[in-house]
């Protein structure tokens, strides 16, 4: 890791604060350079010298990492927890996921349910905002189909 001036640092941190905030939003690299008042390709510079990965690999790392916890403590599906954690294809998310981790979600969730902890309900994550219930491509907002 290269080290950067403090107050390009401070930057920096206030973009990754923002991707753990906001890991589910669809985020693109000119949206953090802006909110780190830094140029797009100074941006990507800066954070990969300072964090290791990219801004968008750190994103995906996030979204898995919290993937990770819904499939370990809810009974969401796993077409659920990927739309939950910011995904919109299950095969980009499926393959991400296997990269990280090593296995696939669905395996990785059925790990997890074998060793017998209680699962919170999916109708209660959703129900108290643990995370954000997202319309499926072709729904309007209230979730009633717009393409047939």
């Amino acid at each position: 890791m290269r080290r950067v001036p403090g107050d390009v640092l401070v930057h920096l941190r206030r973009a990754r604060d923002h991707i753990d905030r906001h890991f589910a939003d669809e985020l693109d690299l000119d949206e953090l350079a802006a909110i780190a008042r830094l140029s797009k390709f100074h941006f990507l510079r800066s954070f990969a010298s300072v964090y290791g990965p990219t801004p968008l690999a750190y994103l995906g790392e996030r979204r898995v990492e919290r993937a990770q916890d819904l499939l370990r403590t809810t009974n969401l599906t796993v077409t659920e927890v990927c739309h939950a954690v910011g995904y919109s294809s299950l095969g980009s998310f499926s393959s991400r996921f296997r990269e990280i981790v090593g296995e696939t979600p669905s395996a990785f969730q059925a790990r997890y349910a074998v060793s017998g902890a209680p699962r919170i309900p999916g109708c209660w994550v959703f129900m108290t905002g643990l995370v954000e219930k997202r319309a499926d491509p072709g729904t309007g907002a209230d979730g009633i189909p717009t393409t047939f």
